[in-house]
């Protein structure tokens, strides 16, 4: 099975422009491709494994990746999914977020010489004149065509700016760019971004001729990504330090039975046959599949010892007597007591960042959502010694976030 056929039986192929040369190019290792990453976070999340894993997966078959950071594009922002506009952020934000995004893409894909390159869409978009801008490719986007995309149409009503209209020209421009200046000849992006994807292969025939072969694919990716991406209406970041190993762990070990082995599908590097053979899986055997999930996605972004204590620390809440030293621990400190000598639950749940206001954590408590060492709290007020968090007590929000305290 060429690495073609394998993104197809793992789910991740949705559409493509010439799928016989797409196919004959991506398996003999002759694709440079590309796939774009907007700043807007100062961290990658759980919703770009996808394109991740991809990029991983192509560059081990001897394909180029590009990894292309949107430090211009961010500069309008993508409205694709969008209710609204993006927050507009400064250059030394977007400047920030993309050296995170590099140091973090470092662990899927190699970089250097021959291999991955990474680029950076504001050394060419950011010096573009506008109204030069506008005679070289603005007579190549029909307006009619632009207010059909999915992209734009789902915006109409509630109202969309000509600011961030421009954002097809600017993606296209970026393919039309790498085409011509690093012999880019395909892109690669999630299933909403098919109308700016076409624009780009579009703009490259109509400005180069018909003989030049620029490939689209789109991927199953950006509607299942920002599902995966976000749990309980916080973003599952890459970043340890924003979202802990064992949180990481246990947002892919709570994942829906039915999503779990479209998951390891996409996102795993499992053998294929391997993964057949638990499509017969059911019962307490998706459970067993939940835990190998988790477990690879955990080595694969924070290495595998920590992927070992995750699971460790996880088993521990379930099995009862494991070993929970493994566990997300936050300490607690002499000026964290009261003048009692006491700490709340909210005041523990505010210090370990499990919830973000009194307000949050006292309706969380009246909706029987959180618990001490698997008994449920009534009242958010209740309060502990020194004495009595000296072995560590257990906090529980809802079902999957867990954290032990301790002096």
């Amino acid at each position: 099975m060429g690495v073609y056929e394998e993104l197809v039986e793992r789910g991740l192929i949705a559409q493509v422009t010439n799928e016989e040369e797409i196919r004959s190019m991506v398996n003999s290792g002759k694709a440079k491709f590309y796939i774009g990453f907007d700043c807007t976070a100062d961290s990658l999340t759980a919703g770009h494994f996808m394109a991740l894993t991809l990029m991983k997966r192509l560059q081990e078959a001897g394909n180029q990746p590009i990894a292309l950071i949107g430090g211009g594009t961010t500069m309008i922002g993508d409205p694709s999914g969008r209710s609204d506009m993006r927050k507009m952020l400064t250059r030394e934000d977007i400047d920030h977020n993309a050296e995170c995004f590099r140091k973090q893409m470092e662990r899927f894909i190699e970089f250097g010489e021959g291999k991955a390159q990474m680029v950076n869409n504001a050394d060419w978009l950011l010096d573009l004149n506008y109204v030069e801008l506008l005679r070289e490719v603005g007579t190549c986007f029909s307006v009619n065509n632009m207010l059909r995309a999915e992209c734009y149409k789902q915006r109409m009503e509630k109202g969309l700016s000509f600011f961030e209209f421009n954002y097809m020209i600017m993606q296209s421009y970026d393919f039309y760019y790498l085409f011509q200046h690093y012999g880019c000849n395909m892109q690669f992006g999630g299933d909403d971004q098919w109308s700016n994807m076409l624009g780009g292969t579009e703009l490259i025939r109509k400005k180069l001729g018909e003989d030049a072969h620029a490939m689209t694919i789109t991927l199953l990716t950006d509607s299942q990504g920002r599902k995966m991406g976000k749990t309980a209406g916080n973003a599952v970041w890459l970043d340890p330090n924003k979202t802990s190993p064992f949180d990481f762990y246990q947002y892919w070990r709570n994942v829906d039975d039915a999503d779990v082995l479209k998951c390891i599908r996409m996102l795993t590097f499992l053998p294929m046959e391997e993964i057949r053979a638990m499509d017969s899986w059911e019962g307490s055997q998706l459970n067993r599949a939940k835990e190998i999930l988790a477990y690879e996605l955990t080595k694969l972004v924070h290495g595998e010892a920590e992927a070992e204590k995750a699971q460790t620390a996880a088993r521990a809440l379930f099995s009862g007597g494991a070993d929970d030293s493994n566990m997300p621990t936050t300490t607690v400190e002499d000026a964290d007591f009261d003048a009692d000598g006491k700490v709340t639950v909210l005041a523990l749940m505010l210090k370990g960042g499990m919830i973000k206001s009194n307000g949050e954590g006292r309706r969380l408590v009246q909706q029987g959502g959180v618990s001490v060492n698997d008994v449920k709290v009534t009242d958010g007020w209740q309060s502990f010694t020194k004495a009595e968090l000296a072995d560590g007590i257990i906090i529980k929000k809802g079902k999957k976030i867990f954290r032990k305290f301790t002096v």
